[in-house]
């Protein structure tokens, strides 16, 4: 049997990260290192977690591997959006010429870039570049 053991400063991580790590798996992953060091089973933190024993398994190898920077990294990236190419292009036209509706911006980008996107991925994207040209005039 394994021994694990959680210095005060493991734990004060542990009992942060598990709320505020901007990754939702990494703290799904320090919520099952927490419940460990709180001496619940495995069958316990596979069931208050949400995981299979076989993740709590694989959670707590990572953490004797490397400890909590182990956990914390994250080996995938999600899918570039073709849209990052054209982005300063795009905040430049839509600087100047702020679309009256998601339509609209659809229709421009399209046209612009000949990418085409639906609606909900053109509001995102929109809300993305205002939140750019705020964060640089503020």
């Amino acid at each position: 049997m394994r021994s694990f053991t959680f210095t005060p400063e493991v734990l004060a991580i542990l009992r942060h990260d598990r709320y505020y790590h901007p990754h939702p798996r990494v703290q799904q992953k320090m919520e099952v290192l927490w419940l460990k060091s709180n001496g619940c089973t495995h069958t316990a933190i596979a069931r208050l977690a949400a995981v299979s024993r076989r993740s709590v398994q694989r959670y707590l190898d990572e953490f004797l591997e490397g400890g909590v920077d182990r956990l914390r990294h994250v080996p995938w990236q999600g899918a570039r959006s073709a849209l990052v190419p054209h982005q300063a292009a795009l905040e430049d036209y839509f600087v100047a010429n702020p679309p009256p509706s998601a339509r609209e911006a659809q229709t421009v980008i399209e046209q612009q870039t000949g990418v085409r996107r639906g609606l909900t991925q053109v509001r995102t994207f929109l809300k993305k570049l205002s939140a750019c040209v705020g964060a640089k005039s503020g």
